[in-house]
């Protein structure tokens, strides 16, 4: 591979993403796919930058390494999927590490090949029961919170026996925490959070907001959307519950199956646009919700409007308190510091660009200070739950877990509700993770 001077340096330009082309003929043709991980792969075997972030590279150096080669050459077609099954679209060897993305020359998007690996073997193979059914969160929520239901599934995820009888079954790891269910979802506890107030407008914010709860904020963390509200409503902001939605696609999307991605979409983005045209903006408690709507769907449809409407409208939770901050109307009479704060920082909160406004939100409270801890806890949803990958998740977890150990802080925190479970249960210093929602709430003493 011949490389020009500006190649070896790398480009110094802001990363740009190309549209994701999955419908067309190229992007579903193994020869072409093949052709294209031969030629990323081999930038990556002469780069090995990323070896520390997941174990999708240390996976295709090893495969590298141990040909008859110790090219890429040398490595065996039908072998480039054990990488693909590592890449868990953290997107953070695109926007943190890798030189080469575009507009770079040679155009590397690690993430979004892995995504086309996944979703060509979809449509050849489909998915596993398991893969299937984990990833099938508004099916599982809506059976798993009926009253009493509710109960027996979480009493079941903690019963030892039961666990091993699910591990041999489905091949969901006995030690890994699973979600929660609660029967009182976000949905039926929304009539007694409503308040009617004045939206004040301010730096770029509508002071009018529509929240999407997810499969997750409505089934497994009501709680979490139930602190959403009492903050919002605090600071002025008024805040309604979107009418209806469905999961934001973004598990589908991890297996490859991109036509299930697009049925969500077109469950929720006419809702979510109808919003925007009433004046809402936009957010969602899980930053891997926010990421789909922000990048991913855009990326899938950039010749939707409704899509790119909804995209402009969407917000982080705390980015847009902090917008209200920097425009005079955030309300910073606290009642009480937090301590010390341990702030995992999860990866599809990084990858939005948008600084870590949690932690600036956070440090307005007086006698508060948070330690930014900006490592994976390789949970991705379903990858710290399977069998054959539960161990590669802890040991890409040991990092984070040292550290808030080491810290002993007063709180341990994440915006991503299962990256925090994940930590606390590897820790041994934390009983419970707390969200930063939770714990401004607590702040204001509301």
């Amino acid at each position: 591979m011949s490389q020009s001077k500006s190649a070896r340096e790398g480009s110094l330009e802001a990363p740009t993403r190309h549209p994701i082309d999955w419908q067309s003929a190229e992007f579903n043709d193994k020869a072409a796919l093949d052709a294209e991980l031969e030629r990323v792969f081999d930038i990556c075997h002469g780069c090995r930058r990323c070896v520390s972030l997941c174990d999708a590279f240390p996976t295709l150096f090893d495969l590298v390494d141990e040909s008859d080669t110790m090219e890429v050459d040398g490595v065996d077609k039908a072998d480039y999927m054990k990488v693909a099954d590592q890449c868990y679209l953290c997107d953070m060897c695109y926007m943190t590490k890798c030189p080469y993305v575009p507009p770079h020359e040679w155009n590397v998007d690690f993430p979004h090949l892995m995504l086309r690996a996944k979703a060509q073997r979809f449509r050849e193979q489909g998915a596993s029961f398991r893969d299937r059914t984990l990833t099938s969160t508004d099916r599982v929520g809506k059976l798993a919170t009926i009253p009493l239901v509710d109960v027996t599934v979480n009493a079941m995820n903690g019963n030892a026996a039961f666990r091993g009888m699910l591990e041999k079954s489905l091949g969901v790891h006995h030690e890994a925490p699973l979600p929660k269910y609660h029967s009182k979802t976000l949905r039926k506890r929304v009539a007694k959070l409503q308040q009617s107030l004045t939206p004040r407008a301010v730096n770029g914010t509508t002071g009018k907001v529509a929240l999407f709860a997810t499969c997750y904020g409505n089934y497994n963390k009501p709680d979490l959307g139930e602190d959403i509200f009492r903050v919002y409503q605090h600071n002025g902001i008024q805040i309604e519950l979107a009418p209806r939605e469905q999961c934001c696609g973004m598990p589908k999307l991890e297996i490859g199956d991109l036509e299930s991605v697009a049925r969500a979409k077109e469950a929720n983005i006419p809702v979510l646009a109808k919003l925007v045209d009433e004046g809402y903006d936009l957010i969602a408690p899980v930053p891997s919700c926010v990421l789909m709507f922000k990048q991913e769907l855009p990326l899938m449809f950039p010749d939707d409007p409704q899509v790119a409407k909804v995209r402009d409208a969407f917000f982080d939770p705390f980015e847009y308190l902090w917008l209200r901050y920097k425009g005079g109307e955030l309300n910073t009479d606290f009642r009480q510091g937090l301590g010390d704060i341990s702030y995992q920082v999860a990866c599809h909160l990084r990858v939005q660009n948008i600084g870590l406004k949690t932690r600036d939100v956070l440090q307005l409270v007086p006698d508060t200070r948070v330690q930014a801890l900006e490592r994976c806890s390789g949970h991705d949803g379903t990858y710290a739950v399977r069998v054959e990958t539960r161990d590669k998740s802890v040991k890409i977890a040991r990092p984070v877990v040292r550290k808030v150990d080491q810290q002993e802080a007063d709180h341990f925190a994440s915006d991503c509700p299962m990256a925090a479970t994940h930590v606390a249960n590897l820790s041994e210093k934390v009983d419970e993770p707390e969200s930063p929602m939770a714990l401004l709430r607590k702040a204001y003493g509301i």
